[in-house]
């Protein structure tokens, strides 16, 4: 097949360029070693963001009472912190692959040997 644009990465950055090159009329081809949404969407800054939002909500709890809130037990669960990390990763990376098939990108998956 041949392409007119070959997007190398489907970060924030390569996926955003697929698309808008596509909605211009080029034929677009993605290639993406792994997840679609890249690094910072799978295990950087999205799942990050996601366990500090975890950790401000627990300080809020410990703080309840600044807010004049009563909050008698309260407790962490770290494997449900995690698991709701990735479940915002997963849930982002969806929405990539949805917008691709919606504009029928082209995608290639290069994996490691």
């Amino acid at each position: 097949m041949k392409y007119d644009i070959i997007v190398l990465g489907s970060g924030p950055g390569g996926y955003v360029t697929a698309i808008r090159a596509s909605q211009l009329g080029f034929k677009v081809a993605v290639v993406e070693k792994e997840s679609l949404g890249g690094i910072c969407l799978n295990w950087g800054c999205i799942p990050t963001k996601a366990l500090l939002k975890s950790a401000q909500v627990f300080d809020y709890l410990k703080h309840a009472s600044d807010y004049g809130l009563v909050v008698k037990e309260f407790d962490k669960d770290f494997n449900a912190v995690v698991k709701r990390s990735r479940d915002v990763a997963e849930g982002m990376s969806k929405g990539v692959q949805f917008l691709m098939k919606k504009i029928r990108l082209m995608l290639s998956l290069v994996l490691e040997n």
